[in-house]
């Protein structure tokens, strides 16, 4: 009698799709008027913005297109602005949700920063659920439902986004608990050398122009 292979779970990432918009609208912006500076700036301008440029498209990356937290089938790996951190499934005590979505593993607390929480949202499902608990029949969907963006009420008990993710996280911790090992953090080194030169040498200009 031959057993059964251990089943397999599919990879999941999770980002903020509000804030990967947000990012290249900004990196747009930020691209035509300091192109336009680099270009046409008089005297000390074009480096002061090409300084400028190199302190600021790190950041907007770090903070908008950079933090993902992605779920393997051996380790939760998070992204976040300027660190990244690896933790082996069965070192993770937690996931919760409450101002914020925190990852608790190893004695720590990492904030999970491509899951944020819309306390708007979560209020929203409340009181969706509120009314299905009373018997009542759900709202009007909303345009975001209407269009495909989200979950009709009518659907049964809804969860917020970010409460969603909770649940899909510590799912698949308790799943993967035999996977042991002790977390670890990378500092993003590409995004903060770029970063603190660009500041340093604007700052340099700025004084001794």
């Amino acid at each position: 009698m031959t057993s059964e292979p251990n089943p397999q779970y599919a990879d999941r990432s999770f980002r903020s799709t509000g804030a990967v918009v947000s990012g290249v609208l900004m990196l747009a912006a930020t691209a035509w008027i300091g192109g336009s500076a680099l270009l046409q700036g008089a005297g000390r301008a074009p480096l002061t913005a090409g300084a400028v440029l190199l302190c600021a498209v790190p950041l907007i990356v770090a903070f908008t297109l950079r933090p993902v937290v992605h779920a393997g089938a051996e380790r939760l790996r998070v992204r976040n602005p300027f660190r990244t951190i690896s933790v082996p499934w069965g070192a993770v005590e937690t996931v919760r949700a409450g101002y914020s979505t925190e990852l608790i593993a190893d004695g720590r607390t990492y904030q999970l920063w491509a899951i944020p929480v819309s306390l708007r949202a979560r209020r929203g499902a409340q009181r969706h659920n509120a009314r299905l608990a009373a018997g009542q029949t759900p709202g009007p969907l909303s345009r975001r439902a209407l269009f495909g963006g989200g979950q009709a009420p009518q659907a049964g008990v809804r969860r917020s986004p970010d409460d969603e993710a909770v649940t899909i996280l510590r799912d698949l911790a308790e799943k993967h608990a035999d996977q042991e090992g002790t977390p670890t953090v990378r500092w993003a080194y590409e995004i903060l050398a770029p970063t603190v030169v660009g500041a340093a040498t604007a700052l340099t200009l700025l004084v001794t122009g």
